[in-house]
């Protein structure tokens, strides 16, 4: 494989003297460039996910496009449940994006003892070999330009998605189900949690240089059900990658667990980042981790939709804030739709661009 020419996330991820700091944005692959609304208009999405090619190309226009510091392959947390044998449906035409359609759909829940008996945790290199193909293939494209980072949905996530069948404000049937069943709820949990460390080992060895795992939903339990239902979980994770890969932890939401989290990067599961949203500021996550380890966010989407001379100077903002060391620039949550690809670029030429005052 070639040698990184920019190696910014990796030097960021293991605490190394940087510039400037990398960027990088969530859901950059995706639904704002117009490159990728030609491909989703001609192939459901599915097949874009399916087909290492199309992934590679996907997953390749914001390097090319946008300038960003990293790639993040194409794909989609809900590839777990589908591998573990469950069926996913993704609702709309042919060329409608989940997130642009009612969602994903999986028509038969998890209810019952049995249901999680049959949930397969084998094979995941065989079912998932399009994934590992477009990593590979994507790698190879990529030659050295920047580092590529895979992904998963969190156990927590996973498990929200498999009880209730669709999306959700309140996940209410999730937790009303961890609350009436906790032992089922923590077998189905480490399930997860199993295929899912199998899942991301194969991805660092398929050519992921980093691999961050997404638990999108983790914000809408309270501390007390975070430190039961979410931690563990990520924390084994996190312990059963360190040897090959770097790990970012997205606990969207999950602000308060920013101490213990950093405390467990801490007692040896390093390098560990934690993403975090724009529900707090720089500066209490700094305090809150004691500068332990390498913070990434936590730009509000929302706001790349403002002039542009206004993202160069929250942009100036936020990395005032965090500090240019042992931290990635990117949002604090997916990049949406409506975001012209100028105002993406502003925000990627921003981070470039910084100097600080100090």
């Amino acid at each position: 494989m070639s040698k990184l020419k920019n190696d910014l996330l990796l030097k960021a991820l293991r605490k190394e003297k940087v510039e400037r700091p990398p960027v990088w944005m969530m859901r950059q692959a995706g639904r704002y460039l117009p490159d990728y609304i030609k491909l989703r208009d001609k192939y459901d999405f599915f097949t874009r996910v399916q087909t290492p090619e199309l992934a590679c190309e996907i997953t390749l226009q914001p390097v090319d496009q946008v300038g960003v510091d990293a790639a993040i392959i194409f794909s989609d947390i809900l590839v777990i449940p589908q591998a573990m044998g469950v069926e996913v449906l993704m609702p709309g035409r042919s060329g409608t994006d989940v997130e642009e359609s009612k969602g994903p759909l999986l028509p038969k829940t998890i209810q019952t003892k049995k249901d999680i008996d049959n949930l397969t945790i084998d094979g995941v290199e065989e079912n998932l070999k399009y994934v590992l193909d477009a990593l590979g293939l994507t790698k190879k494209e990529l030659n050295g330009r920047v580092p590529l980072i895979g992904f998963a949905g969190a156990p927590w996530t996973i498990f929200c998605y498999l009880i209730e069948g669709k999306g959700s404000k309140t996940w209410e049937k999730a937790k009303q189900f961890s609350y009436t069943h906790p032992d089922l709820t923590h077998q189905l949990l480490q399930k997860i949690t199993t295929i899912t460390i199998a899942y991301l080992k194969a991805q660092a060895k398929a050519g992921a240089d980093v691999v961050q795992v997404f638990d999108s939903w983790s914000g809408m339990l309270s501390p007390e059900d975070f430190k039961i239902l979410a931690q563990p979980y990520l924390v084994q994770i996190a312990d059963a990658l360190k040897e090959h890969v770097p790990v970012i932890l997205f606990p969207k939401g999950s602000w308060y667990a920013l101490r213990e989290l950093s405390e467990s990067s801490a007692n040896g599961i390093d390098p560990i980042a934690i993403g975090i949203d724009w529900s707090i500021t720089p500066r209490f996550a700094r305090e809150l981790t004691h500068n332990k380890i390498t913070l990434q966010g936590n730009f509000d989407p929302a706001k790349l939709l403002a002039p542009i001379p206004q993202i160069k100077k929250w942009v100036k903002e936020m990395i005032d804030g965090f500090g240019v060391q042992q931290y990635i620039a990117n949002l604090g949550h997916g990049i949406t739709p409506n975001v012209p690809v100028d105002h993406a670029k502003a925000f990627v030429e921003a981070v470039k661009e910084y100097q600080s005052d100090r």
